[in-house]
């Protein structure tokens, strides 16, 4: 197979995981979710689905794409999703991306962007700007940093732990 025929492969796995990712984001509408739908995929086949289901479950970071994350490590049995693909039906929020970043996916392919979720009602584009902010006292909640003498007790005991689990 030439790298162009793989390329074309896998362009339309793509656009077909992306379809199903939009008829999950539009299903979790219908059955009280919000509008937002996302899969994880590894060597051409999809692992698990995910979609908003923050109102329903009255969970603040149930967003589609990191219940797709959870599941995707459930099924796999692993806590890195390398060598795996996140498809969303939109592009992630910073909380998302961050979690697709330590999920440690290969790549991230969404449709929707933040400006058309911005027209919905869903305006994450203020938590961009929070990012590129600075200091963080223009945040609108304090961040702060509280030094104590023992703050780094935690990774000590995970450095000198023999059997640890690196990630």
């Amino acid at each position: 197979m030439t790298a162009h025929t793989r390329e074309k492969n896998v362009q339309e796995f793509e656009r077909a995981w992306m379809e199903e990712a939009i008829g999950l984001a539009t299903d979790s509408v219908t059955n009280g979710g919000g509008p937002f739908g996302a899969l994880v995929a590894k060597d051409g086949e999809v692992v698990a689905f995910g979609n908003n289901q923050v109102t329903a479950t009255l969970d603040p970071v149930a967003h589609a794409e990191v219940s797709a994350m959870r599941a995707a490590c459930k099924n796999l049995d692993v806590f890195s999703l390398e060598g795996c693909v996140l498809v969303t039906s939109c592009e992630p929020c910073p909380m998302c991306l961050s979690a697709a970043l330590w999920a440690r996916v290969d790549r991230v392919v969404y449709s929707a962007d933040r400006h058309d979720a911005a027209v919905a009602g869903f305006d994450d584009r203020k938590f961009y700007d929070l990012f590129e902010k600075k200091p963080e006292s223009m945040w609108p909640m304090p961040v702060e940093r509280l030094d104590l003498p023992n703050r780094t007790a935690p990774f000590d005991a995970w450095l000198a732990k023999s059997d640890r689990v690196d990630y």
